[in-house]
Order: C-alpha cells, then structure tokens, then sequence
C-alpha cells in the first residue's frame, strides 16, 4: 500500500463507522416508534402466502407495472441497488488495492457482465425517473401527483443513485486504462470505452473508489439523520409492509373490499361486552393504530400516486391520502420522544406520565402530544375535519401504493373514534343513521314498502316462505326497493332472471340495510346491529347463493358478514346476466342505438374485481367505448364511504368531474352497475343539460332491451 491507498482507506474507515453508528440508531428509532402502536396478530398468519405474495410484489415489481414506463425504470433502479450493493462492498478492497476485487465472484466474467448492463440499466432507469418528476412537478402541471412530497430528498436520492452509477464506471475505467481489468470488452463495453478516455493514473481507481463509498456513506448518514425519509427507507421497510398486509392472497391492495373490524388489543370489539373506560372505539391517538399501521406510515414513499387518482384531490378537495399518511408519519414520529418517556393518555384523556417525568420530556415532544388527531387549524389538529371527510373509500388509493398503505382502514378508524365517541360527523348524515337505526334503511321509508317495486310486472316475484326451494336470493337492497331510478333496475333484473328460469326468491319485508353507509361513516355499532340480524335472517332461509344489484351490497354480503359467520356465494347481477348469456338463456336480439360507455363501480372493480363481466353483457347488446378512465382507475361517482348522504361543499363535485368523462366519449348511453353510480352520474347529465342527448341506465336495463327492443 501506498500513501494514497493508506489515506483513502482509513478516510473510507472513518466514514463508515460514522454512518453505520447512526445507521444502527435510526434502526432503533424506526423499530421503537412502530412498536408503540396496538398488537395485531392477524399480520403474522399464512407466512407461505405472504412471503410468496412479497417476492412476486418486489421481485416481480407487479404494482409498479400498472404504470409500465416508470415501473419498468424502477425495477432497473431496485435491481441496480440490489446488485450494486456488491460494487459498493468491492470498492472497499479497490481503496486498499486497485488490483483487488470482491473475493470468489469477482473476477467472474458474468458477474461483469451482469453488473455493467445492470448498471448502465439502472442509470437510463433513474435518469427517466428524474425526467418524470421534472415534467410533473408541483408548478409544471395542475394538482401534482409531487405535491407535498419533500423534494429536496428525492432529489438527493437520485443524486446519489447516479453519482455511485457514475463512479463505479469510473472505477472500472482506470482499471482499464492501468491494464488491471478482467473483465473483456464484449462483456464490459462501457468500462472499457471509459478507460479508453482515461489517463493511465495508478491512484484513480483508488481515489474513484473513495467517493464511491463517501456518497454512499453520506446517503447512509443522511437517512439515518431523517428516519421520515420515506423516499429512501421504502427501500428497506416496503419488504417488511408488503409481507404483512391483511390480505396476502388479494392480488390488488389488500386493504380494498372488506373493511377491517374495530379491533382492541389485537382482538375484534365485542359491543355487548366493550368497555369505553377500557376498550379501543377506534382511533384517537397516533399510538392507538396498531404497529402496521405505524409502518405504512415509515414506509410512504412520497411518490403521490395515490394522490393522483384520489377523486377528493382531482377535484379541490383538501384530502390527499399522501399528505394524510405523511401528516401521520410526521406526528407519530415527532411524539415518540414523549411516548417512549412513559407519557401518553389514557382512554378518558387522563396522561398517563407523572409530574417529575413531564418535567424531563422534550418540549416539543410533549407539545406534539398535546395535539389532536382530529381538529382544525384553531385546534392545532393532525388531520382537518374536511380531509377526513371528504373519503369516498373508493380505493383508489390502496389500488395505486406501491408498498400496500392501506389508506381506507386508517381513515375509518379515525371515523370511528369521531361518530361512536366524540358524536363527531357531518350533520346531514345524522339523518341516515336514525333512518338506519329506527327504520332500517338510509331513506327512512316504511318497511311494508319494500315490495312496491313488484307492483305491475306482468309476472309473480316468489318469496322466500311463499317457496320451498331457491337457487339465488335476489337480494333487492334498499336503493333498488325504494329509490325511483334504482326500482328500474330492480324490475328490469326480476324480469330477466324470470325470461331465464332462473329459480330465485325475495326476502321482501324481511330484508333490511346491509349496514355498509353505517360501517363506511364509521358507526359500527349500528353496522354490527343490521349485519347481525340480516345474517340470522339468511341462515333461517338457508340461503346458499345470492345475486344483488348494489355493489355495495354484494361487497358487504360477499366480503364482510363472513366476520360475523356467513359464509355464502354472492355474485353481482351483471355476473349471473353475462353467464345467462353465454348459456343461451338470455338472447339479444338486435343492439341497441348509438354508443354506450361504461362507468365501473367503485365497489364492484376496483374492491372486487369484477371488470368483465358488465362488459360481456355490453359487449353483447351494443357498441361499447371505454372512458379513460376504466376498470381498476375508474374514477369514482363520489357517492361511496356514505357520501351519498353528505353535501359536497369544497371544490367540484366528483360526480360532475365524472360525468364530463362520460360526455366526452360521444356515447348516447353510459351504463351502470351500481344504483349509487345510477343517482350521481344521472344527476350529473342533468346538471349538464344532457338528459335529452344522453341516457343514464344500469347493464340489466341495456340487455333487456336489446332483447324486447322496447324503451
């Protein structure tokens, strides 16, 4: 070793020691804050499952594709830092000696081989992504998906990523220009067209190999003085998230469909025996999320695509579920120093911290433990009133993370803790949930009215006691038993499944609300009173099978009365026409006028995935053109996460934004799978003054009249 070589390598020493020290901190820093939050046992079940489900997620990089430029780019950068990693470790023996390399591997010519291609790769990957976020930063276009995103820190990130791309070539070209590389020019293009640019300098790839490992040290120490740096430790944490989601088997977010239950101390609430003095109501401190949600907060990378389909956000609301996330990162992360010193309150509000600890806590910590979760600026709250608000839980989110945040279950949670404890809530829903609670349905029509839908049809709706045996209950819901738009639907679906055979019947008055507005609002307490009564109605009539119209409702049925023991096959109504057809059942006879287009159910793709059976319908009865926004980036009606009974105040209506989306394809029909859809965009044509032009009909409406040719 020369003087060159000795400098560099205590330098590179010095370095790294400093870096790994604090690396180690922030380590315990991250793991102290996520411990705080509630157990959650569930996250540890089907360890096969999830560790499958994580591999094929960041080997496969397969939420990241749904956008197939960027995503494609960032696997090369994720694969680069994998596989360069090795070139970081090697660099530490090209500071000792520039002839040194990584020992057994390194002198390989296909660990050359793939470590240039990966490397140049991984530089024309991160180069696009810089290219991206110039193009779409906040200023360069409206709403920005970079919005609220700490800049400054994923400039950095790609600062570093292209100056270590850049040093290891240079590495690799003063080993070329000294005549110390191994590898050949067939397998190592770029090294060597470096070196050939290169001065034969002995010391370069020493020196090249300093700076190397001093931006990787000082990347290293950077996020280890900022442990909120989401843009960076998504790239450690996101392993841990994607591993425990709720639903490893869910091939899109596992946060969509089935709500998570009100749980307490890791178990689901038990409202005949919860104690307020003791038990959890959902959330009103940051602590009181369980530890996975306090690592979906560590892992946010700050990327904003859920920001960008969030129809709050597209439409001036003041909801963004990014800026949400990092609102409850930040908070969590500012309140640890007060919660780990043994302060916090308890479930009456009471702390929990004696006067001699409070005296010794941080300041700022104990200020940031007075904060509400919930409150507006006079309060000094976390999160506004109108952000939490303004959820339409259409998923919209959960669908985009890259790191499976599961934005909806935090949301209701805080909704939770506001209806069922504080009284909390938009006035106007006050209604909807006496209306639920006294009448069993969100109109608060009388219950001997359900079945006026039946009046006039030309046939006998069978009854569930009126007939022995059923193949489907024909769940009506109330929308489809006592809205006048949504009855249509209703009437056209009975007469189809009759025209069929299909063998169904009806509850009629024995049905009520499935409790979804009551869940999704947060009162889970009048959810867990409609849910079981239904559910022990379904089991006294033995049903085995049910179609219904509403998505919610079939989402509700389908996905969340199992929590209360139903087990039962749901199907939508769209599914059971589009099977009647393909079996001859059901024969279109002649398509029907003009284009129509297709709005997708929030619930019924994005939550459950049905995307082709509507179409199949479509498909057979007219010409069908898609919207831009289709399928899994539907956009929303606005009516879901029981907005369909809150007046929409802040900024453009959604169903509005909606409708014009709708309007622009030229199409003479937009079709709906959903009586809530069916409401919104019928109102939004009319608001246009496009009723007369254009027409609002639900699928099961379109294929009877291809079949009847009848208006």
């Amino acid at each position: 070793m020369d003087v060159a070589q000795i400098v560099a390598t205590a330098l590179a020493g010095a370095v790294t020691v400093v870096a790994v020290v604090l690396a180690v901190r922030a380590v315990l820093t991250i793991t102290a804050v996520i411990r705080q939050g509630q157990p959650d046992p569930a996250r540890f079940e089907n360890p096969k499952a999830r560790t499958k489900t994580m591999l094929v997620e960041t080997v496969g990089h397969t939420r990241m594709f749904k956008w197939s430029a960027i995503g494609a780019a960032h696997w090369f950068v994720m694969v680069s830092f994998l596989i360069l990693f090795l070139l970081v470790v090697e660099a530490y023996f090209e500071v000792v000696d520039p002839e040194l390399g990584l020992p057994i591997i390194g002198h390989w010519t296909v660990f050359g081989l793939v470590t240039e291609w990966i490397g140049i790769l991984g530089m024309a990957g991160i180069l696009y992504l810089v290219f991206v976020r110039q193009r779409q930063k906040p200023g360069a276009v409206k709403r920005s998906r970079f919005l609220g995103s700490t800049m400054w820190q994923a400039y950095f990130v790609e600062a570093v990523i292209i100056g270590v791309l850049i040093f290891g070539f240079l590495i690799r070209g003063f080993k070329v220009a000294t005549d110390h590389f191994e590898y050949p020019l067939w397998a190592t293009p770029v090294s060597h067209a470096v070196g050939a640019v290169l001065p034969a300098w002995e010391d370069g790839a020493t020196w090249a190999a300093l700076v190397k490992i001093a931006i990787s040290m000082t990347w290293l120490i950077t996020i280890s003085l900022n442990p909120t740096m989401g843009v960076a430790w998504h790239r450690f944490l996101a392993f841990f998230n994607i591993y425990f989601k709720r639903s490893p088997e869910k091939p899109a977010g596992s946060g969509l469909g089935a709500l998570k239950p009100m749980m307490s101390e890791g178990k689901p609430l038990d409202f005949e025996e919860a104690d307020p003095e003791k038990d959890l109501f959902g959330v009103s401190q940051v602590e009181q999320f369980t530890w996975k949600g306090l690592l979906d907060f560590s892992t946010c990378t700050e990327c904003g695509r859920c920001q960008s389909q969030c129809p709050a956000w597209n439409t001036a609301k003041p909801l963004s579920p990014k800026l949400l996330v990092l609102s409850l990162r930040d908070h969590a992360y500012a309140k640890a120093p007060y919660l780990l010193a043994g302060g916090g309150k308890d479930l009456m509000g009471e702390e929990k911290a004696t006067e001699a600890q409070l005296a010794h806590m941080d300041v700022l910590a104990l200020a940031e433990g007075n904060r509400p979760l919930i409150g507006g600026v006079d309060e000094n709250g976390i999160i506004d009133p109108d952000v939490l608000w303004s959820c339409t839980t259409c998923g919209a989110c959960v669908e985009q993370c890259p790191v499976d945040i599961e934005h909806i279950d935090h949301i209701v949670d805080m909704r939770r803790y506001q209806v069922l404890i504080e009284s909390s809530f938009p006035s106007e829903a006050g209604v909807m949930l006496r209306n639920l609670e006294n009448k069993g349905n969100p109109w608060g029509a009388p219950q001997n009215t359900r079945e006026d839908w039946t009046k006039g049809l030309d046939f006998e709706v069978p009854r569930v006691g009126e007939v022995e045996d059923f193949e489907y209950l024909f769940w009506v819901g109330c929308a489809g038993a006592f809205e006048d738009r949504a009855k249509k639907t209703t009437r056209a679906v009975a007469t189809l499944l009759n025209e069929a055979g299909v063998n169904y019947a009806i509850l009629g008055e024995g049905e009520t609300c499935t409790g979804d507005p009551a869940r999704r609002i947060g009162n889970e307490f009048i959810f867990q009173m409609l849910a079981q009564q239904n559910v022990e109605t379904l089991q006294e009539a033995n049903v085995k099978k049910i179609v219904a119209t509403c998505p919610h409702c079939f989402n509700t049925l389908g996905n969340e009365y199992e929590q209360l023991g139903l087990k039962v096959e749901v199907v939508h109504h769209t599914q059971l026409l589009a099977h009647l057809v393909k079996e001859g059942k059901l024969t279109p006879v002649q398509p029907i006028e003009g284009d129509v287009t297709y709005h997708d159910p929030c619930y019924l793709g994005r939550h459950n995935r049905v995307f082709d059976a509507p179409r199949e319908v479509l498909g057979e009865t007219a010409t069908l053109v898609e919207m831009p926004r289709n399928q899994e980036r539907s956009f929303c009606c606005g009516a879901g996460g029981a907005r369909m009974w809150m007046e929409e105040r802040i900024g453009k209506r959604i169903n509005v934004e909606r409708t014009e989306e709708a309007l622009a394809t030229g199409a003479k029909t937009i079709a709906v799978g959903c009586p809530f859809c069916y409401t919104m965009i019928g109102d939004g044509v009319t608001g246009k003054g496009k009723q007369d032009e254009v027409e609002v009909v639900d699928v099961a409406t379109v294929l009877l009249r291809s079949l009847k040719q009848e208006a």
